[in-house]
Parts: structure tokens; C-alpha cells; sequence
């Protein structure tokens, strides 16, 4: 693992001999042994670094360890860390008490039980890894949630634009009063007016009024010409920049109706709307080879046909994840035949007793309005799920979706004796680039290293940005030999690669640990994971730009 990516112990003790001692008895792969001196330097390390512990000496020089505790628990960033005090002076309960009391979480006597140490060094281990897990999925959930309350907020605010839309229009109907019937009057009024001020003999006390019916006639004019611009089909944006098909746009309906006498009926009311093209079929047969063939914006259903009803079509567009909306035009006109017909899926139902020219273009429009909601809602949740398994700088799968493929791959290959290797990645000297040029240069950096590790390897195999620079690859029915050989042709491609950030060209090169599942037993994905980190580190400790595999 890379040196960030490991979990940190701070080891303060005077004497150097100790300090090599606990170094020796802790080594292990994840862990990163910080060590101090003296009690300033603790305290200046503290502050730079991310500890998971603090093994802390008690008796020091200048500031012993109980001061330097002390000193840490009156710090927000540090009062936290867990403290084991190291002491050889005294086991008295007072003296004991007393470290308590200064902020210790527990006491090793000297001299050290390498197996009392380790012992109680794990346990705070893997409370800090726990730790950490629990705030990155905290994180990934708090990141999860506002994305989805983003997109309802939106959709809500589309959905009350297209609620008062349609009560401006029902006010207009219910008015009585469409644009043209209000200018007409509104012409004569002013026009009158005009002509009295053309003669000049209006009276004193009546110019005041004419001036203000002038007024009152000039607002009106100015909301007759709004009323003329509003269209009821105008197009709303939505998520994703997508908009809701109107009625100006082509609409293909396709109506299945099998009597002559009510297809002709809707043909001539909508036989003017030359933006509406009318397919007919009539069985519901027909109506599935003809959903097959082509693209069709809506289905008028008759409920009663020759080969089922409209129950069964229904049902059956849904076993097939037909997503045309439907609108079911019957004369079979019942509360209860209404309410399972929505119940199944219809989006509106008519019956053809009150089949009208607005009748049909409102239930079209809204029909229309229903499905582009209902396919932006369905994007948006895509969204959401692609955002939790894919990580958002490289584009790479992220370290959840590595752990739930890695145990499916191991169970299957354990299952079937196939064969499964795993690469863990890391790139070299990173620390460098960040700390030189920038954290938007490193960012840079990962992605292009993901872009060339993602165009390295095959379609089936799955590669994962593991965490900070390290990236991870499942080679399914993939021997040793073969993954030696896919990760060193990768690791040659990346040295002979220029990563360009602005006007830099930076050289940087990539360790690789192979691991490959053993056929003689059971394992965990989690113990390939650490076969295949040792063989990093191995990589790492022989001088980098290697590749190893165990």
C-alpha cells in the first residue's frame, strides 16, 4: 500500500534502542511506524499526520509523557487519539491512576511482551480502520442523498410548472374566452375611444375617465398578446437537458380499435392535427408485430378485441418492458373497469362517449408529459446507481464494487476450479507530484493512468481504482504466467509513457503485486487482497517499476 493509504502508530520514546525494538516487533505491510524522540517532536508529528495510536513513553527528558498527553487532550484535532502509555518506573495503582486520568487508553509495562503488544495494537487497528470505512460510507451515502434530493427538487419544480400551465388553460376554458374572442371587443373598445379624442369634445370632467379606460385597454391588449404567445404543447428542459415531447413535434399513435365506426370517429377529430400520425390494428396481435416493427409516442386501446382485452395487453406489454404509454379509449365505461385498467399500467382512460377534439388533445399532451417524467425519474435513478459503484475522478470502477466483484469471482472460481488472478497497482513516488505540482496535477495523473490501465486490459476483467493512487484488477481464468505477463507489458507501457499536465511532461512508473487464488482449499477474497499487497510490497521494497507475483 502506499505510505498515506497506510494506517499510522506513533511510537515516542527517548532511548533509540526502544524505538527499533517496537519498530521490529509491529512491521507489517499495512502499517506505517512513525517514531519521536521527545515530547515537542510528538506533538509537531501529531499535527502533520492522521495517527491511529500513540504508544507514548512515560518517563522523558524535558517534557515527560503525561504532559505530552496532557498537551494533546487539550487539542480539538488531537483529543481523540488513542494513547497507550510504555512505562518501567512504576505499577502502583496512583501512578496508574494518574496516566488514566492524563487521557491514556491503557498501560504496557517494560519490558514489552512482543505478544501483548501486538495484541492490543490490533485491537485499536482495526477500530480505526472500522472507523475510517464508516466515514467513507457515510460520505458515499450524505454524497448519494443530496444527489437524489437535487433531482427530486427539480422534478418537483417541473411538475408544478406543468400544474400551472394546465390550470391557466382550464381558467381560459372556463372563461369561455379564447385570445381571438377577447381582441375582437377589445379592438371596438379602443378604437371608440380614439375616435372621441380625434374630435376633441369630450368634456372636462370625462377626460379623466377616457384616460383610464385607456389604460385598463391597453393592459388588456398587453395580456391578449401574452395569452397568444402561451402555448399549451410548449416544451419543458428536464434532467439531463432533455425535454417533453410536444404536440408541434411528430406524435405516432398507434390505435387499436377493431369497429370501423369509432377509429373513424378519433381520424376526423384529429385529422387536422398534421403533427399526429394515426396507425390502426385491430387485435392486439397486430398491435405487438407493429410495436416490434417500429417506434410508436403513444397506444390508444380499445378495451374489448377480438383476441383478449385491455387488461391482458397490458399485463403483456409489461412482461415485455414495453415502455409506449397507453391510453385506454373503451365504451366499456365502469368505475371498476377504470380503476383496474390504471392499476395495471394505463396511463388515462376515455370513455368514447366523451370523445372530444380538446378531450383527445389533453389526454395525448398529458399522456406525453407522463412518460417524459417518468423517463427522466428512471435516468435519474440509473444515475444514482452508477455513482455508487463507480468512482469520480478516473470513471474506474470504485473500491465498493471491487469488494462485491472480487467475492463473486472467488466464489465462482472456487466453485467451478477455474482459475483467478488479482493485481494490486500503486504508482510510484506519487507522493512527489502532488507534494511538486499540485493536488490538480495528481489528479490528472490518476486519470490518465486509469484511462491506460482501463484500455490494457479485457472486456471481462475488472478494474478498480482501489483507493489514493492504487488501482486494482480481477483477471478472471487467468493463470499466473498470464497475469505476470498482462501487468508487465502494462507496467512498460506506463514507463514509456509522458503523463502531461499544462506545460509539464512528467515520467512516472508503476509497481505490480500478482496474486493468483490457490486451487488446494477455500479463501476469501479479503486474503487474496493481502496476497497480492505482499507481493506489492515486495515490488516496492526492490526498487520500484517491477512487477511480482506470489
Amino acid at each position: 500500500m502506499p505510505t498515506e493509504e497506510k494506517i499510522k502508530i506513533l511510537v515516542v520514546d527517548d532511548r533509540p534502542e526502544n524505538l527499533l525494538a517496537i519498530e521490529a516487533v509491529l512491521e507489517r505491510p499495512e502499517l506505517s511506524i512513525v517514531t519521536a524522540t521527545s515530547g515537542n517532536e510528538a506533538l509537531g508529528l501529531v499535527l502533520e499526520h492522521t495517527f491511529a495510536l500513540i504508544l507514548l513513553d512515560v518517563q522523558m527528558p524535558g517534557m515527560d509523557g503525561f504532559e505530552v498527553a496532557e498537551l494533546m487532550r487539550g487539542s480539538e484535532k488531537t483529543r481523540h487519539i488513542p494513547i497507550i502509555f510504555l512505562t518501567a518506573i512504576s505499577k502502583e495503582e496512583t501512578h496508574v491512576f494518574a496516566g488514566y486520568e492524563k487521557g491514556a487508553v491503557d498501560y504496557l509495562f517494560k519490558p514489552l511482551d512482543p505478544l501483548i503488544l501486538r495484541s492490543k495494537v490490533n485491537v485499536f487497528v482495526e477500530l480505526f480502520r472500522q472507523r475510517k470505512i464508516l466515514q467513507q460510507r457515510n460520505g458515499e451515502l450524505s454524497a448519494a442523498v443530496a444527489e437524489l434530493e437535487a433531482v427530486n427538487r427539480q422534478i418537483q419544480e417541473q411538475q408544478k410548472s406543468v400544474i400551472e400551465e394546465e390550470r391557466l388553460k382550464v381558467l381560459l376554458q372556463m372563461a369561455g374566452a379564447t385570445a381571438h374572442e377577447l381582441n375582437q371587443p377589445l379592438m371596438i373598445l379602443m378604437g371608440n375611444v380614439q375616435l372621441m379624442e380625434m374630435d376633441g369634445n369630450i368634456p372636462a370632467h370625462l377626460a379623466g375617465r377616457v384616460s383610464k379606460i385607456t389604460e385598463a385597454a391597453n393592459r388588456i391588449s398587453d395580456t391578449v398578446k401574452k395569452i397568444q404567445t402561451l402555448r399549451h404543447d410548449e416544451p419543458k428542459t428536464y434532467a439531463g437537458g432533455k425535454t417533453i415531447l410536444n404536440l408541434d413535434q411528430h406524435v405516432s399513435i398507434l390505435a387499436i380499435e377493431d369497429k370501423d365506426e369509432d377509429f373513424t370517429n378519433v381520424e376526423q377529430i384529429l385529422r387536422n392535427h398534421h403533427e399526429i400520425a394515426l396507425t390502426r390494428v385491430k387485435s392486439i396481435q397486430d398491435a405487438f408485430n407493429r410495436l416490434e416493427k417500429g417506434h410508436f409516442d403513444l397506444v390508444f386501446l380499445d378495451y374489448l378485441l377480438p383476441d383478449g382485452t385491455g387488461l391482458e395487453f397490458l399485463e403483456a406489454i409489461n412482461r415485455k418492458g414495453v415502455e409506449t404509454p397507453v391510453v385506454v379509449i373503451t365504451g366499456q365505461g365502469d368505475e371498476l373497469i377504470a380503476s383496474r385498467i390504471i392499476q395495471a399500467g394505463a396511463y388515462d382512460y376515455l370513455p368514447k362517449a366523451k370523445v372530444s377534439g380538446k378531450a383527445l388533445l389533453r389526454i395525448i399532451s398529458n399522456a406525453l408529459e407522463k412518460a417524459g417524467l417518468k423517463r427522466e425519474m428512471r435516468m435519474a435513478q440509473e444515475k444514482l446507481a452508477e455513482m455508487s459503484v463507480r468512482d469520480e475522478l478516473t470513471g474506474m470502477y470504485n473500491r465498493r464494487h471491487f469488494r462485491e466483484a472480487l467475492e463473486r469471482e472467488v466464489s465462482g472460481a472456487q466453485r467451478y476450479g477455474h482459475v483467478l488472478a488479482l493485481c494490486m497497482i500503486d504508482l510510484d513516488h506519487f507522493k512527489r507530484v502532488n507534494d511538486t505540482h499540485g493536488h490538480l496535477c495528481g489528479d490528472r495523473v490518476l486519470q490518465e493512468f486509469g484511462q491506460l490501465l482501463d484500455d490494457s486490459i479485457r472486456k471481462y476483467d475488472v478494474g478498480c481504482r482501489y483507493g489514493g493512487e492504487e488501482f486494482a484488477v480481477i483477471l478472471p481464468d487467468t493463470s499466473m504466467d498470464e497475469a505476470r505477463t498482462l501487468c508487465e507489458r502494462f507496467r512498460e507501457r506506463v514507463n514509456e509513457h509522458r503523463f502531461t499536465y499544462e506545460d509539464l511532461s512528467l515520467h512516472i512508473t508503476t509497481s505490480v503485486g500478482v496474486a493468483v487464488l490457490p486451487t488446494d482449499g477455500f479463501i476469501t477474497g479479503s486474503h487474496l487482497v493481502d496476497l497480492a499487497d505482499k507481493a506489492l510490497y515486495q515490488a516496492k521494497n526492490r526498487g520500484r517499476n517491477k512487477v511480482v507475483a506470489i
